[in-house]
């Protein structure tokens, strides 16, 4: 009966996950061609398709890209959300809808975001250069300029992610007994006493879930940036997610292998913070 229960879940598992993860690493192992790719054949490589891409000029650049992109997402995602929760707690007339306005970035369809911010940061007729203009500030070229492509995405991507913080800190927030905070008043403790005394505290559990799973998303984002810049201009906006993808399937002779390997780095990346989060939970229930 058990095993009965859990089958659903478990071919769920092995079709969707744990065979694509095995396909990928099989792919990264082998020499292949667009030919051998699909009537099979390709000679085994070993770990030469990882040498290639360590080895590539392009990868520590790439992989700075990565995670200047990914911790600037979170951190502003994460205190954005933050104080958007806070300010939500605080029951006031019309606080539910605009919650509901605000969760709109995330409900959206990622390509029709980022059309949007590309019409918006467009050089020429965006809507973000024409505000500057008003206020005596020359224009920016945010998505064809190598200083400001991975400003740009980050923006866009902050912007699509605060709704999810913001939905589960809000959660969070209501979970803390209101007592707490009553008792604190009367204590005397100020605003900012309570937030890193009471609420901070009480919400790390929580934050760390959010902060995962917010680092799992944004390493792998890549149709935001590829629709916003494509990587460009000249690579500067380039992550490991849309390096993967140019390495298989941007260029006339798809390197699929490569394209493979940058992709499992990928997902160690993303089992390392998970691992560091079980630890650092088990430590907390330790104590």
């Amino acid at each position: 009966m058990a095993w009965g229960f859990l089958a659903p879940t478990v071919v769920y598992l092995l079709a969707f996950y744990a065979y694509p993860l095995y396909r990928n690493v099989e792919l990264s192992l082998r020499e292949y061609t667009v030919r051998s790719f699909v009537q099979g054949g390709a000679p085994f490589a070993g770990l030469d398709n990882y040498r290639t891409v360590l080895t590539d000029p392009a990868f520590w650049p790439t992989l700075a890209h990565t995670l200047v992109f990914t911790g600037a997402s979170l951190v502003f995602q994460f205190t954005i959300g933050m104080a958007l929760a806070l300010f939500f707690r605080q029951h006031f007339p019309l606080s539910g809808t605009l919650r509901a306005l605000i969760l709109v970035p995330w409900l959206l369809p990622l390509i029709v975001s980022a059309s949007t911010w590309s019409w918006l940061l467009n050089s020429d007729s965006g809507l973000v250069n024409a505000a500057l203009g008003v206020v005596g500030i020359d224009p920016v070229n945010w998505l064809t300029s190598p200083t400001w492509s991975l400003t740009s995405v980050i923006i866009a991507n902050v912007w699509i992610g605060i709704p999810f913080n913001l939905v589960v800190l809000y959660s969070g927030l209501q979970a803390i007994p209101v007592e707490v905070y009553e008792a604190s008043a009367l204590d005397g403790a100020s605003g900012w006493q309570r937030f890193w005394s009471i609420t901070f505290p009480l919400l790390r559990p929580v934050s760390a879930i959010t902060l995962l799973l917010g680092l799992i998303y944004t390493l792998k984002v890549f149709d935001i940036i590829w629709i916003m810049t494509r990587g460009g201009p000249t690579g500067s906006s380039a992550t490991l997610a849309t390096w993967s993808y140019r390495l298989g399937f941007g260029n006339m002779l798809p390197e699929f292998g490569p394209g493979a390997a940058v992709g499992n780095l990928l997902i160690v990346m993303a089992l390392i913070a998970g691992l560091v989060y079980i630890r650092s939970q088990r430590r907390q229930y330790q104590r």
